[in-house]
């Protein structure tokens, strides 16, 4: 299940997001979700913007009460348990991102978003967040929330110091590949001592997986994990153990947070909310950070969707609300108050995205997001693909972490993936 914004699922074989929606398939929920003028809206705390929530409410109260409710804990196994129960079911429900491949082959269980106009939308979005709700038969689940484009965030002085390019310009042009970064990362050891260009080796294997049109399980539920695209992902990680420039600290963890203050971790690969994280973790470090573009190019880390479920009896008053709430202008407000990054391109050139941000040096940190976004690689998301990434991820971690062999971490990981396969019916 999920346990956190950056975390993963790491449920048992028998748990996976391939199987948990096996309930669902049996047929649709008696429509339990409205009655009269109440409609139900489901979300999670910073899954969508408060003050746009707000004003929902008061633009539509004169129809329907909308009744917007944050669910707490394990949401995906709450609104799955919810639905599978034809009881108290939204009429409107958040769909994280990650989640998305589990719910698109239960698209039987929303309202195709087609049939309500939404192609008409369409142009509005990028294109590749907005084929993400989609499912292989063409039925659109989702309708875009937000996206999470990857960025370098990095301390000025620190680069400074080191004789590294320290203008966002300048290190998005000179950083441009994995091997200068990891020659900067060399650099920035030798001339600071105590210093490290990451904080651990997953950050090189998940962006770079993120950054291609692969992951791990395609569209005739193959496994792809051992592909070249996988394996280059791998060998990044382990040069960058090779050539010591990551810790052996963990994310989020006080040591981590306290290195970070200290300029001893400078540089972090992080999608666009990880701008109100390292605020958050590193108040003090105001003014010291900027961001950049990432090497080689764009990945995506993150993004949500609003559906509607076969429960509402207004859908289309449920799609009007939807596609006001998401508009450009809703949208920039999003990025406001909860760092939604918007998937309206429209909204980049909005006065709420064009502030100067303090924390980062006066920089308007959308002029890197916002182009970022617009050259995401489109990827194909399979069921099976957090079951069958798990334990590549596990073992690059244990390189990283624990010192193990590499060539016996791959092995053990293909192992792992060949035994998982078998079991969910992925052919290997």
């Amino acid at each position: 299940m999920r346990l956190s914004r950056r975390g993963l699922l790491r449920a048992g074989l028998g748990g996976t997001a391939a199987t948990a929606l096996g309930g669902l398939a049996t047929g649709c929920a008696v429509p339990t979700g409205s009655t009269g003028r109440n409609m139900v809206l489901w979300y999670w705390s910073g899954g969508l913007s408060d003050t746009v929530v707000k004003n929902a409410r008061a633009r539509y109260g004169s129809s329907v009460s909308l009744d917007a409710i944050q669910i707490g804990g394990q949401y995906r196994s709450k609104l799955i348990t919810t639905i599978t129960g034809r009881a108290h079911i939204p009429d409107i429900a958040g769909l994280k991102g990650e989640d998305m491949a589990a719910y698109l082959p239960n698209a039987d269980q929303f309202i195709d978003l087609r049939t309500l106009g939404a192609e008409k939308y369409k142009s509005q979005y990028l294109s590749w967040k907005w084929d993400q709700g989609i499912a292989d038969d063409g039925t659109m689940v989702g309708f875009p929330i937000d996206c999470g484009p990857v960025g370098h965030f990095y301390q000025y002085e620190i680069f400074r110091k080191a004789g590294l390019p320290y203008e966002p310009d300048d290190v998005s042009r000179e950083l441009n590949t994995w091997e200068s970064y990891f020659a900067a990362g060399e650099q920035l050891k030798k001339r600071i001592p105590g210093t490290m260009l990451l904080t651990d080796v997953n950050s090189v294997f998940e962006n770079v997986v993120q950054q291609g049109s692969k992951r791990y399980v395609d569209k005739d539920r193959h496994f792809i994990g051992d592909q070249e695209h996988v394996r280059d992902a791998w060998a990044l990680a382990v040069e960058a153990k090779r050539r010591g420039i990551v810790s052996d600290l963990v994310s989020g963890t006080p040591d981590q947070l306290s290195a970070k203050q200290d300029g001893k971790l400078p540089s972090e690969l992080g999608a666009s909310w990880a701008a109100f994280d390292i605020k958050n973790g590193v108040p003090k470090a105001k003014g010291r950070y900027r961001v950049a573009q990432m090497p080689v190019r764009p990945a995506n880390n993150g993004g949500s969707f609003l559906a509607i479920t076969k429960a509402c009896r207004e859908p289309e008053r449920a799609f009007e609300i939807i596609t006001w709430m998401l508009n450009a202008s809703n949208q920039a407000q999003g990025y406001v108050d909860a760092g939604l990054f918007p998937s309206t391109p429209a909204s980049y050139g909005l006065k709420q995205m064009r502030e100067p941000d303090p924390y980062f040096g006066g920089q308007v940190t959308t002029d890197i997001f916002g182009p970022a976004a617009q050259k995401i690689v489109v990827a194909y998301n399979s069921p099976f693909d957090v079951a069958l990434g798990q334990p590549i991820k596990d073992e690059i971690k244990n390189v990283g972490v624990l010192g193990k062999d590499p060539k016996k971490a791959w092995s053990d990981a293909m192992s792992k993936c060949r035994r998982i396969a078998k079991h969910l019916g992925v052919s290997y």
